[in-house]
């Protein structure tokens, strides 16, 4: 069973790694495969090996996993919006399906569609501005269940496309989001019922009822998002730059309804409802004669289990503890002994069956790797027991165990939660080098802060004062803000140290397989020949150093931020970012939602240099993030000296015609602006364009910013020999202003990349401009359509595409 269940995992991941579904035909040949292996399996299984019973079920496993993934995401993926029906105002009828999220700007929420103009799929995550393009209009009070007519526009899921970054289009898969849009100002906007009875509507709008108490209590307090986080599981309250101390510092999975929290209040629950029922005895009811309090209690607890995950909005980790307290609690009422492992392979299966997508996200792997880790450095390890002496003089009188006492027990306690602790923390550096490049050194210390303090005083506190009357709700709810504020100044010393985190490149899996072996070695029970071997082999996988092109080569990196531009330029030795990418909303940017952690993934602690090439936000938006996230050595730039960027980086220049410096082999120029540009205020910001040509083994790229058809009359008036290239990232992403024929023919490139968000408001490349490249023999790449587009330049140079290399079914 074991072996089936890892094997349906197997094939569950192998799904999410293909570029095509298979075909229905296919389908059911693995149907009828798997039936002959079943009836194969029912002859044979008592009169072959146990090794080979176990590579079957492993491999029958397999068959099931991938073809019961494949046929969910057929389902998951027939409800599409026509291409017709982008773009266009439609008026739909339907029900608030989640709870809300309410940000600066407006609200956002998924939307369960009932009525509307035109076939549209079943679900759609909707956005309402306050203010949006020539819109200027009052968000009204949405809430869970209501019933709302609203008129609409929609599109198809579509993400950034990134590499290391997160996966926005198998996130609405998994969510069953088949379209994305935003809220028209319409009258015939309105309300029709204030709530819709369903089990769904009534978990949401309960859980936006604790949310509301909890921030009323809570007024302006800079925590009261993790104290709703710990009661509802809504996270989308806290600031990402505590998130950034959070996950430096290694408690993010405390900041969760997790798995630890759950077991804790079903546990408490459990316990209440032994002693009561047990307790019932020296009553007149004697209940413990009609059905154990073992099994009342096993009842209670997953029954409260599963109500406090519905809560927490029904994560992969909660969900995991949920399936494995329901196991143990179906053991107990069958009256059959269970182990641990079936347990956790159980709770492995039955979250695939319902969540195949689950394998796609860092918590899945995280959450069932540190149980596994726990259960090998724990389970059928032996405890010193104290023996009393025997009676008299008697040698055969047997040695009898001593009750251990209080002390004993706290230092018993002490001693398992340290090498439990300590088994984490080792075990999942492997694991965690390979999804995140980043393992938390201070984590140890910082847990051992953290879990006791959060489990066991916050999270009772805050669930208590959640449900308690408004006038005691706010002292309860005050306490368990003021621990997590003290917590947080804790971490945020933790967080401060140099070294609190150490990054590396992501591994290689093979890599990551081998480091993996030395840690189960590591861990392995005492008296196994050199354990401490083990180590040597996370020696390749922490000291490993970001890949980098050779000498007289260079690599560029066009990110996909949407309708901005961002690019990598690296060489041998140095690294330089040219443009930064858009703002998408006080909070969140191109920096710290592409950039950032692209770096941080490829090992890569600091930049050279930055060009930020005029002021527009779709360049400039994600500058300050950068700065502060990764190390920049200096800023060159068109902007004013009093400019935000310009004061926080370290040393700031203004770029000019003239300027040139090469790097290990490759040649840097700026063309544009010229010097005396800068005297000018009447100038607007794309005028002044910081325009940069690159040479590498004799091929070059130039990136032209935002200038427009004047700023390419002048180049090719002053530097028209200094114009061709073979490479051109289109001025101005392709806009009706730029790309004139005279400078396309001076450039003479041989590719042209269109740096443009997907359906963007300005239609970002004009038709006429991509049909002017066309007629010149232009190839054009564009980054919403191909995500990322990397070029390495030697003696030729060689293009590739995200999107392509790495395609996938949903996308």
């Amino acid at each position: 069973m074991r072996m089936a269940l890892i094997g349906f995992a197997i094939g569950t991941a192998c799904l999410q790694w293909q570029a095509a579904l298979p075909s229905l035909p296919a389908m059911a040949w693995a149907f009828g495969l798997l039936l002959v292996l079943l009836l194969v399996w029912r002859y044979i299984a008592h009169r072959v090996p146990p090794v080979v019973r176990g590579v079957m079920a492993l491999a029958a496993g397999c068959v099931a996993g991938f073809f019961w993934a494949a046929w969910l995401a057929q389902r998951a993926l027939a409800p599409e919006l026509a291409l017709a029906d982008e773009g266009r105002d439609v008026r739909i009828v339907g029900t608030v399906d989640n709870l809300p999220y309410k940000f600066s700007q407006g609200v956002r929420f998924n939307f369960a569609v009932e009525r509307a103009d035109g076939a549209l799929p079943p679900k759609i995550a909707l956005s309402w501005y306050s203010g949006y393009r020539d819109q200027v209009a009052e968000v009204p009070d949405i809430q869970p269940g209501e019933r709302w007519q609203l008129t609409v526009r929609l599109q198809r899921p579509h993400g950034n496309a990134n590499p290391y970054n997160f996966d926005y289009e198998a996130w609405l898969l998994e969510q069953g989001l088949r379209a994305t849009g935003y809220v028209r100002v319409a009258r015939d906007n309105q309300r029709l019922d204030s709530f819709v009875v369903s089990a769904g509507n009534v978990i949401e709008h309960s859980r936006a009822v604790l949310r509301q108490r909890i921030l009323d209590a809570l007024p302006g307090k800079p925590y009261a998002g993790v104290i709703v986080a710990l009661v509802v599981g809504d996270q989308r309250g806290i600031d990402q730059s505590d998130w950034q101390v959070f996950n430096r510092t290694g408690i993010g999975h405390l900041i969760s309804i997790s798995g630890l929290h759950i077991t804790m209040v079903a546990g408490l629950f459990a316990l209440a409802a032994f002693t009561l029922w047990r307790c019932s005895f020296f009553t007149r009811a004697q209940l413990p004669l009609l059905l154990p309090a073992q099994k009342v209690a096993a009842l209670v607890g997953a029954s409260v289990a599963l109500l406090y995950v519905l809560l927490a909005g029904f994560g992969v980790p909660a969900q995991r503890t949920l399936y494995m307290l329901m196991v143990v609690a179906a053991a107990l009422w069958c009256n059959r002994l269970i182990s641990v492992s079936h347990v956790l392979c159980t709770a492995l299966g039955v979250v695939l069956v319902i969540d195949p997508w689950a394998v796609l996200w860092p918590g899945f792997w995280l959450s069932f790797s540190a149980v596994a880790v726990i259960l090998y450095a724990t389970v059928g390890r032996t405890v010193p027991v104290t023996h009393a002496p025997p009676d008299g003089n008697d040698p055969a009188a047997p040695h009898m165990p001593i009750p251990p006492t209080y002390r004993e027990r706290f230092l018993l306690a002490l001693r398992v939660g340290a090498h439990t602790q300590y088994a984490v923390t080792l075990g999942l550096v492997p694991l965690t080098m390979l999804l995140f490049g980043q393992v938390s050194v201070v984590s140890p210390l910082a847990n051992a802060v953290a879990i006791p303090l959060i489990s066991l005083v916050v999270t009772p506190l805050a669930l208590i004062g959640s449900m308690l009357p408004a006038m005691l709700a706010a002292p309860v709810l005050g306490l368990a803000h003021w621990l997590v504020e003290l917590l947080a100044q804790c971490l945020q010393w933790f967080s401060a140290m140099r070294y609190a985190v150490w990054n590396a490149p992501q591994p290689p899996f093979w890599l990551f397989c081998w480091a993996m072996f030395g840690t189960i070695w590591l861990l392995a029970p005492r008296g196994w020949p050199v354990r401490w071997l083990g180590l040597a082999t996370w020696i390749p996988l922490l000291a490993a150093e970001p890949t980098h092109p050779a000498t007289g080569r260079m690599t560029v990196t066009a990110f996909d931020v949407g309708q901005g531009m961002a690019l990598l330029i690296e060489t041998s030795g140095h690294r330089l970012l040219y443009d930064t990418g858009p703002a998408y909303s006080p909070e969140s940017n191109a920096g710290n939602r592409v950039i950032v952690p692209y770096l941080r993934a490829r090992g890569i602690n600091a930049l050279d240099g930055m060009i930020v090439s005029h002021s527009d936000a779709d360049h400039s938006g994600g500058a300050l993030s950068v700065l502060d996230g990764v190390r920049t050595g200096w800023v060159l730039s068109s902007l004013s000296p009093q400019h935000a960027i310009a004061q926080a980086a370290r040393q700031h220049v203004h770029c000019a015609a003239g300027q040139r410096w090469r790097w290990d082999g490759v040649d840097f120029e700026i063309l544009h602006p010229q010097p005396g540009s800068y005297a000018s205020h009447a100038l607007k910001a794309n005028a002044r364009s910081c325009t940069l040509k690159l040479t590498a083994g004799g091929k070059s790229i130039l990136l032209a910013g935002d200038i427009e058809a004047e700023q390419e009359a002048q180049l090719l008036a002053r530097d028209a020999n200094r114009l061709p290239a073979d490479v051109l990232v289109a001025p101005h992403h392709g806009s009706g202003t730029s790309s004139t024929y005279a400078f396309l023919q001076a450039v003479k490139p041989q590719l042209a990349l269109f740096l443009v968000g997907y359906r963007n408001r300005y239609r970002h490349p004009k038709l006429e401009v991509v049909e002017r490249y066309r007629q010149l023999g232009i190839t054009g790449l564009r980054t919403d359509q191909s995500g990322a587009i990397t070029l390495e330049f030697g003696d030729s140079i060689t293009t590739s595409a995200y999107r392509r290399d790495t395609a996938r079914y949903w996308r």
